[in-house]
């Protein structure tokens, strides 16, 4: 991981900031641009670039390999921006929820529940299993709790435990945590290259 800032080292004295206006190619719009003014009365503008990562070139073994991995990365893309969504309304519930009383809690859960379903259910009855598998393990990545928890966290864990059975009959494990440096370590360099835009 590679942190780039631009700045530009100026010698001599009487340098100044200020902006520069530049007008955008399309849209004829004009916006404004950090620079420093020499004395010499060059300006030379500042650019702030995104983290910029290196990795080795992947290498696969088979056919089979590399499918994993190009599946993995559409998984990826396609879940993570929901389990970004999702770790934020958790936050936001844990909060709301923090001073209500468990009949509230109850009432409150319900409630939201329904709006839940109405914004997310449509895109999530569309997703497979594998994207179904990598939004458990990202949401734990994001939130910093495993499935288990969140159902046990709003459901109870008489809930948590029907899940967890259902889970186990296809091979999946609700209280599988997400471990970016070591199982899960190919996931995370996909992560970082595609929230970087380089994937």
């Amino acid at each position: 991981m590679i942190g780039l800032l631009a700045v530009f080292a100026l010698e001599g004295s009487g340098q100044t900031s200020s902006t520069q206006s530049v007008t955008r190619p399309y849209s004829g719009e004009e916006i404004r641009l950090p620079a420093v003014v020499t004395s010499d009365g060059d300006t030379i503008g500042l650019a702030f670039l995104h983290d910029v990562y290196v990795f080795p070139k992947m290498r696969f073994k088979n056919k089979k390999q590399e499918k994993f991995y190009w599946r993995t990365v559409r998984d990826v893309k396609k879940t993570l921006p929901y389990a970004k969504i999702l770790a934020k309304e958790m936050e936001k519930t844990s909060e709301l929820m923090q001073n209500m009383n468990k009949r509230q809690k109850r009432k409150f859960w319900k409630q939201y529940e329904k709006l839940l379903f109405q914004r997310y259910e449509g895109s999530f009855r569309n997703m497979t299993a594998s994207q179904g598998q990598m939004l458990m393990k990202l949401l734990d990545r994001e939130s910093g709790q495993t499935s288990y928890d969140v159902i046990e966290m709003y459901k109870g864990s008489l809930a948590a435990n029907f899940w967890q059975g259902i889970a186990k009959l296809f091979g999946n494990d609700l209280h599988a945590e997400y471990d970016g440096k070591d199982k899960d370590k190919i996931t995370e360099r996909i992560i970082l290259l595609v929230e970087a835009g380089q994937l």
